[in-house]
């Protein structure tokens, strides 16, 4: 029952929709009905400006890493649930949010959320490796892919260099086809050459 708890929690965590919520407080208007129509960040970015992108982006990586974390609760330690599983779990819930139709991102923030709250040098590398390829391609959506990928290069050469982590290896394989999924409409506008790009980098 106590995993089941966890299990559940975790899933409420990731489906807290950051940009809509922030967007109706705020803002008085649904992302949803702007823009690409999607809940995350980069939507947010495009509707609402860069102050609530960037505060959407926040929450969004937190509740990775919140969720990640869990197991670490006096209420939860013996549950021995990997934290991992645990961060997947929010993933879904931030693409799959009860509090949204079960219609939410696109599950990169709350992506790198997970890697911050289990083994932070990714995230950090990731971070910097994001601007970098954002900077070159000036495309959100493609560089989410890029970065996903090498994420996963990363946790292999990690794999062997650093520590056996397998799970870490099949998170993020995970994470990787999640994201290369939910982007199936910007793959199609990347190759039409219609894909939007931003200005701010």
């Amino acid at each position: 029952m106590t995993i089941i708890i966890l299990l559940l929690l975790a899933y409420v965590i990731g489906s807290i929709p950051s940009g809509l919520w922030i967007g109706k407080l705020f803002y008085n208007t649904d992302i949803r009905e702007h823009g690409s129509g999607n809940l995350g960040a980069t939507n947010t970015f495009r509707t609402l400006g860069k102050k609530a992108g960037l505060v959407v982006t926040i929450m969004d990586i937190l509740k990775g890493t919140a969720a990640t974390l869990l197991g670490l609760l006096p209420f939860f330690e013996s549950t021995n649930v990997h934290p991992l599983i645990l961060g997947i779990v929010a993933v879904i819930g931030h693409m799959f949010p009860i509090f949204a139709n079960f219609k939410g991102g696109k599950a990169v923030a709350t992506s790198g959320g997970i890697l911050l709250g289990y083994n932070w040098p990714i995230f950090v590398l990731l971070i910097v490796g994001f601007l970098v390829v954002l900077k070159l391609t000036k495309m959100v959506s493609l560089t989410s892919m890029i970065l996903a990928i090498i994420a996963l290069l990363y946790s292999i050469i990690y794999y062997f260099t650093f520590e056996h982590d397998l799970p870490l290896i099949g998170v993020v394989l995970l994470i990787a086809i999640f994201i290369f999924y939910r982007h199936r409409s910007n793959i199609k506008r990347i190759k039409a050459g219609t894909e939007p790009k931003v200005k701010w980098i």
